[in-house]
């Protein structure tokens, strides 16, 4: 994958509500089969339909709800940008309240799979050098600020994504607060009122960085979910199938199969 964009194909058999969703990164879902229902603080209810692009801004915590069709799964295809490549196309516009939140880019009007579809070809080619693979992966951007789409640009990631961004560099790791403090130079007090202005504590953070990674996993990959509760942090597969079924609602290994 591309260091700079990253595709993720995800897939799920039975619907599930995930809360407190967090985006790192500038993210966009192209719904594939199926729908996606989002719940956000400030703007409220969304539905994504099939054939349909949302797309989520750095700093997004959301409530998400994938809905599969009847007698099938629900898919889509994850594309994640980096916030360089967001700043070569958009920096020079106003600020907009609107590219903050998250935006819905309609099949029906602007046939979003064209752009997804460059986005694929240009990560499989090999053969790109890496300037002119960059250059490419501008397109879509291009293409969505001539349709009058606006992504935020010059972000600065915030203190969950500071931590979640070195939790996630080794999720496997026995990761404590003395630790992450002495990472950013700073004392255990003062990063613990760091974190909380962004209204999360360390505990949490690492908690649902964990727990959103083995989703990713479960979604994206054909992985046994034993493999994945290690690989996320978890000392045993129960102990990680206890606290996704807590925060979730479903068990890890229904996630992949269909409701009865």
């Amino acid at each position: 994958m591309d260091s700079k964009v990253s595709i993720y194909p995800i897939t799920q058999a039975t619907t599930a509500t995930f809360t407190e969703l967090y985006f790192r990164l500038t993210f966009f879902f192209f719904i594939q089969r199926g729908s996606k229902y989002v719940l956000t603080p400030s703007q409220g209810e969304m539905l994504g339909e099939e054939g349909d692009l949302m797309i989520f801004p750095p700093g997004s915590i959301v409530t998400m709800e994938n809905r599969p069709v009847m007698e099938s799964d629900y898919r889509a295809l994850g594309v994640s940008y980096s916030h360089d490549l967001i700043n070569a196309v958009f920096s020079d516009l106003p600020k907009s309240d609107a590219a903050h939140g998250v935006q819905i880019v309609r099949a029906a009007e602007h046939n979003p799979s064209d752009i997804l579809a460059l986005i694929q070809d240009t990560l499989d080619n090999s053969a790109l050098p890496d300037t002119i693979r960059d250059h490419r992966l501008l397109e879509p951007l291009l293409w969505l600020r001539e349709q009058g789409f606006q992504l935020p640009t010059q972000v600065e990631d915030d203190p969950i994504s500071q931590v979640r961004s070195l939790i996630e560099s080794d999720l496997s790791h026995s990761w404590m607060a003395e630790e992450v403090a002495e990472h950013f130079a700073m004392s255990e007090a003062t990063m613990r009122r760091w974190l909380s202005k962004s209204g999360q504590g360390f505990a949490k953070i690492l908690l649902h960085t964990r727990l959103e990674h083995g989703l990713s996993l479960l979604q994206t990959t054909d992985a046994q979910v034993s493999e994945i509760a290690l690989d996320c942090g978890f000392k045993t597969p129960s102990h990680f199938s206890d606290a996704f079924r807590k925060r979730f609602g479903i068990k890890p290994k229904d996630i992949r199969l269909a409701a009865d």
